[in-house]
């Protein structure tokens, strides 16, 4: 796993309870620290029946702390465990919280290590149940849950599946990817974009000829996911435009599923009319077939020719509503290329108004569709010519966000002194 900007030297406090979902949380202590975060492990007497501390302390290279009377590990600001974890952590991660564990921190309870700590930490709380349906559906957990919300304390899941007893309902806890991304929404909540609103297209678009053909693209979605998880970790509102793809939903987007070309510019114009930033990274069909026949083709000797037409420009439109609105204030578009990289991604960049353009060569093995890499050219408007080397569609996301943030700033700085 590759290191997360966001988790970048971040101390973060897990606190595990006594429950079966407490070896599923090795595997986040394990993400968090090779994505750079410091994870200072707590564990009560009844999470050590479930997972051995030393699990942990192998995980994150730590000390694990499971007593009220620890001696806090090199680096805590005193000698007593409960205020030097307190008052270190960027980040309090309760997972799994059991129903008994809510009441205590509801009602103020310190007599264990963890909930000791919980009312002296002054960082963020993050809540993760994990208990029975009917446990968790019980009017006193539910009041406790409440009671926690009102004081601020963040809730992530639980969610609707199989419990331990073999029975189902909500009640179970979210996965280690999940609450990841929880974390990183929690702790990238005042970043550069913190109240800016994004929008990033993603995936392909389908064009129908019958019911179950159409034309299309290889493109996965994956660099357009990329980029709404790096706006999201610089604290920005992010609405996910996305063409059809089973990718998961970075926590915090909201997501609009689209198929067509027409949706897709359907979608984005009503996104943008509030926006502060559009990050087209959508591989949208420049053409459709235009018939579209109600039932499927059946083959034949004869040779079959499609007559097709062109689809709505999505960035064109973009750029109209621009001049009229001023939104949205940075326009990014992406190019896939097979020749003349920088000639033609230059051209289109002047053509749709664009402050910033990323190409990419889509002939090359190693980057552009269907690949969790990708190696881009960003061109701007002052002439600059940025060429990144082979890397991760998350680490060319991190640059890309990192110069929308400079153009957001002087976008904003131009309005002000104009």
């Amino acid at each position: 796993m590759e290191p997360i900007a966001v988790l970048q030297g971040r101390r973060v406090l897990l606190g595990v309870t006594g429950g079966i979902g407490a070896y599923k949380i090795c595997v986040l202590a394990s993400r968090l620290t090779q994505a750079g975060a410091e994870v200072d492990v707590v564990m009560t007497e009844a999470a050590t029946r479930f997972v051995a501390p030393l699990t942990f302390q192998a995980l994150t290279g730590r000390p694990v702390y499971t007593d009220l009377w620890s001696t806090p590990g090199p680096g805590l600001p005193t000698h007593i465990a409960h205020v030097g974890l307190a008052h270190s952590a960027d980040l309090l991660v309760i997972a799994p919280a059991t129903a008994n564990t809510l009441a205590k921190l509801a009602h103020g309870l310190a007599d264990n290590l963890l909930t000791t700590l919980a009312l002296a930490a002054t960082c963020p709380v993050l809540v993760v149940p994990a208990m029975d349906a009917g446990m968790w559906s019980n009017v006193a957990t539910q009041a406790n849950v409440q009671t926690l919300r009102a004081r601020g304390v963040r809730f992530a899941g639980p969610t609707w599946g199989r419990m331990a007893s073999g029975l189902e309902g909500e009640g179970r806890m979210i996965e280690p990817e999940e609450i990841l991304g929880h974390i990183r929404l929690v702790l990238g909540r005042n970043g550069p974009l913190s109240g800016r609103r994004v929008v990033v297209t993603a995936g392909p678009t389908r064009e129908f000829l019958d019911p179950v053909r159409f034309l299309s693209n290889p493109s996965s979605g994956r660099q357009g996911f990329a980029l709404a998880q790096a706006a999201l970790d610089r604290g920005a509102r992010v609405t996910l435009i996305a063409g059809p793809t089973h990718l998961p939903t970075p926590v915090g987007a909201k997501r609009v599923d689209v198929i067509s070309a027409q949706e897709m510019h359907d979608a984005v114009l009503e996104a943008v009319a509030e926006a502060d930033v559009l990050l087209m990274a959508a591989a949208v069909a420049d053409y459709r077939p235009q018939e579209t026949v109600p039932q499927k083709m059946k083959k034949k000797d004869a040779a079959l020719t499609l007559r097709l037409v062109r689809t709505p420009d999505v960035l064109a439109a973009v750029a109209e509503q621009r001049a009229k609105t001023g939104r949205p204030r940075v326009t990014v578009g992406f190019a896939a290329e097979s020749e003349n990289l920088v000639e033609n991604a230059r051209a289109k960049m002047e053509a749709k108004r664009l402050d910033l353009i990323v190409a990419n060569d889509v002939t090359a093995a190693d980057a552009g569709f269907a690949v969790g890499t990708n190696r881009v050219v960003i061109l701007d408007l002052q002439g600059g010519v940025q060429e990144l080397p082979l890397m991760s569609k998350s680490a060319v996301a991190e640059v890309v966000l990192d110069r929308v943030v400079d153009l957001l700033e002087t976008a904003i700085s131009s309005r002000r002194s104009a």
